[in-house]
């Protein structure tokens, strides 16, 4: 167990802030809830962020950017949308500080700098972006119109928690505009599985494709997609969501098109995002008492080697021509000769850090033509010959981003339940965890029953889910198919 991590076994909240503390990937800032995303942590999310918009611009979409602030007036427009959101609004109300008269080196709002309309500091981009759409959108030939922008947003949370929940966080947020319901569902459709594709091959965490009950969805769309991962402690984290807004923003904005009929009708749309969030996720499925593990395709650094004892000539030599050969592969590397060091306290940091793949290099390892081998998902460790170095851990880099999300998907799967009756119900719940697979009768009142009594929800509507006749676990009433509980972060 690495220094200063309390083990996960003992307490998985604590252990959740070792890991993010101790592995600097984040800290909590002098702004209440909010948080500064420190190098390590911000060079993975840059690693997210370059597959992620790749994959966006390779399914036609480009990106801008739309201001941070909302005039209230644009943000009501939409009621549903506007009331999800209000609690968690943060308002601008005037423009100018002054000095206060009464204690110097103070400064005050000035009351005559009263804004003439109030502003939302953005908690989701809806409402300015399709205010501008109206602008932008006149006939069929405007469409699609396939618009991501990576932003910041700010949601005043009370209960925060780095990285998976804090007043202000990055995303990326996705709005499409489209002539027909067809398109759009398709649309939203095909996002949530880039974010399936994306957090499954890159992040190796499994995930589950489902619907998001009525009470669930998004305020203001027609039908929220999601991906629900799981982590070690038997919750559910979302992933990602995509939604179907039907017509229900360009009518609160009369976003209107002339079709190839020389009618008018109203724009369909869609929304999708990703946020910081997801390094939690990765955090939560992967590591372990010893620190971060990081699946190879988003670490920053992929292989660290370090000389034994120290650096020399022929140690030099030996890591250069790795180093060399590793990049021309497009493997990150490091060359890690802080003297400051000793080899034992170099290799317990890059395990916390969740380095892949260490390459221990020893002058009587070069006399022998090897090199010591560790891999951190597993930490087993092997003498590899020197010519062969390069080739071995290339494949190793893919077996262990294999291996991580063999192992959470065997997790996962281990910790889906089918329950029949309530009592079943609560005790999975208590004493296993993860999804609990039970019939639900389609009523927004049980939905709620349930989480009051158990603080489970239902994460979605699995888009595999088979007709399959029942009773509702709680009330015994008709289902036709499953839902998948859970207590959820």
């Amino acid at each position: 167990m690495a220094k200063g991590i309390v083990a996960r076994s003992e307490d998985y909240s604590q252990w959740y802030i070792d890991i993010i503390k101790k592995a600097n990937l984040a800290e909590n800032s002098s702004v209440r809830g909010c948080m500064v995303i420190k190098p390590h942590g911000f060079a993975i999310w840059e690693n997210m962020k370059d597959q992620l918009d790749k994959m966006f611009k390779e399914t036609g979409h480009v990106n801008a950017y739309f201001p941070l602030f909302v005039p209230k007036s644009l943000f009501e427009a939409e009621e549903k949308n506007a009331e999800g959101f209000a609690k968690e609004c943060a308002i601008v109300t005037h423009y100018r500080l002054k000095n206060d008269p009464n204690n110097r080196g103070k400064l005050i709002v000035d009351p005559e700098a009263k804004l003439e309309e109030e502003l939302v500091v953005r908690p989701t981009s809806e409402a300015i972006i399709w205010s501008t759409y109206k602008n932008w959108i006149q006939s069929y030939r405007d469409l699609p119109l396939l618009i991501n922008q990576w932003a910041n947003v700010v949601r005043w949370e009370m209960r925060t928690r780095l990285f998976l929940r804090t007043a202000e966080f990055l995303w990326q947020e996705g709005h499409t505009a489209h002539a027909t319901k067809a398109e759009a569902i398709e649309e939203a459709e095909k996002m949530q599985g880039v974010y399936a594709d994306f957090v499954e091959n890159w992040m190796a965490m499994p995930v589950i494709k489902g619907v998001k009950t009525e009470s669930e969805r998004f305020a203001g769309a027609d039908e929220t997609y999601t991906i629900e991962a799981l982590m070690q402690d038997g919750k559910a984290l979302q992933a990602g969501t995509s939604h179907f807004l039907g017509q229900n923003f360009a009518k609160a904005f009369d976003v209107k098109f002339m079709n190839e009929n020389n009618k008018e009708e109203y724009v369909w749309a869609t929304s999708w995002g990703v946020s910081t969030r997801l390094i939690g996720g990765l955090i939560m499925t992967h590591s372990d008492d010893d620190g971060l593990v990081m699946p190879p395709k988003l670490a920053p650094t992929q292989v660290v080697i370090v000389p034994i004892p120290k650096p020399e000539a022929m140690i030099d030599e030996a890591a250069e021509k790795i180093i060399k050969a590793l990049r021309s592969k497009g493997i990150s590397v490091k060359y890690d000769i802080d003297p400051k060091n000793r080899p034992g306290f170099k290799f317990a940091e890059h395990e916390l850090n969740g380095i892949p793949v260490r390459i221990g290099i020893g002058k009587r390892d070069l006399e022998n033509g090897v090199v010591e081998v560790a891999r951190r998902d597993t930490k087993e460790k092997e003498s590899i010959s020197l010519d062969g170095a390069v080739a071995h851990i290339e494949q190793l880099l893919e077996d262990i981003q294999q291996n991580l999300f063999n192992r959470a998907k065997t997790f996962r799967d281990e910790h889906i339940t089918e329950v029949n009756d309530f009592k079943t119900f609560e005790e999975v719940l208590n004493d296993k965890g993860g999804f609990v697979s039970a019939h639900w009768d389609g009523t927004a009142e049980t939905e709620e029953k349930i989480k009051e009594l158990t603080k489970a929800t239902i994460r979605c509507i699995p888009l595999d889910a088979k007709a399959e006749k029942g009773k509702d676990v709680l009330t015994g009433e008709p289902s036709n198919k499953r839902v998948l509980f859970a207590k959820a972060y």
